[in-house]
This record gives structure tokens, sequence and C-alpha cells, in this order.
């Protein structure tokens, strides 16, 4: 893949058209919507939008609890989570721009069931990356990417969003 920087409208609205149909499968009539800081919460604003929710969106900052928080240490733009609606019950939208190795949903995971027991987590990303080191998948995602072993792709935003993708700086 070349680098260059790409435009989501098209990944967004795939997204929408089969979150929207899995939601009427599942019987879900109002979800509670989190997106995970930072590109995960541009995305999250869009579908918010999209699928007119009557719910506040929440959002979380996952640092905490991320697995080699011990070795990188804190990230020095770490923010507050924020649900300001309960989750005990509720069917969520936790929704990422990128699945790569499972961490980071896996952390979410983690932080979620801590403010208390969700009825359901819907996992939506913008790209899948397949490249899992855990056994997560995302039950809706705009697309599938293979990058080379030399590249990275980062979400550009949040007005316009767009996906960049580039060579991974020199070590």
């Amino acid at each position: 893949m070349v680098s260059g920087t790409l435009n989501v409208d098209s990944l967004l609205d795939k997204m929408i058209d089969e979150l929207n149909q899995l939601l009427q499968h599942r019987e879900i009539n109002d979800p509670y919507i989190i997106g995970i800081h930072t590109g995960g919460v541009w995305i999250a604003e869009r579908l918010h939008s999209a699928l007119d929710a009557q719910q506040t969106m929440g959002t979380l900052d996952i640092s905490f609890y991320r697995d080699d928080f011990s070795q990188i240490g804190l990230n020095p733009s770490v923010q507050a989570s924020n649900l300001p609606d309960a989750t005990e019950g509720r069917d969520i939208i936790l929704v990422d721009d990128v699945i790569m190795s499972g961490r980071t949903i896996r952390a979410a995971l983690n932080e979620l069931f801590d403010y208390g027991r969700p009825a359901s987590v819907t996992l939506v990303t913008l790209l899948d990356l397949q490249r899992r080191e855990l056994p997560i998948q995302a039950d809706v995602s705009g697309g599938t990417l293979s990058l080379g072993p030399n590249q990275q792709v980062k979400l550009l935003g949040p007005t316009p969003l767009a996906l960049e993708i580039r060579q991974k700086p020199m070590t």
C-alpha cells in the first residue's frame, strides 16, 4: 500500500448501514454509544448523530487500563473518561477507530465493567488491521486494511475525518 490520505465518509456510510441492521436484528432500541479516546470518540460522534441517538454519548480514556502501562508510562494527553449515563444493564456500542491487536478493546472492556455490567457490548471500528493478539473481533467494521511492516495508519480529525497511511519513523 502506498502512503497517503484517505477520506473516511464511504467507510462511515457502510458502518452506519451495517450498524442499523445489526441493532434492528438484535432488537436494540436505545444504545449507549461510547467512544474510545481519541479517534474512537470522533467516529462515535458521527455515529451518534447519524443514528439520531437520544442518550448522551460517553467517552473512555483507557490509559490506566493498558497492559503495557508499566512499560510505556502515562500518555501525556490522558483525559478523564466521561460516562454520563449508567452502563449497568445497558446495550452499549463501543467505538474505536482501528482494531489491531485487540489490547485497546480489552482495556476498554475492563474499564466499562468497572462502571457496571452492560447487557451487551457491540464493537464498532472504522478499520480492522487484522493483526490480532487477543480473540476480539469487531461486530461492525468500515473495512480491512493490510499494512506493510513499515507502515502505520492514523486517523486525522475531527473535521474532516481522514485516514493517513505513512511510513513508520526509523528508530
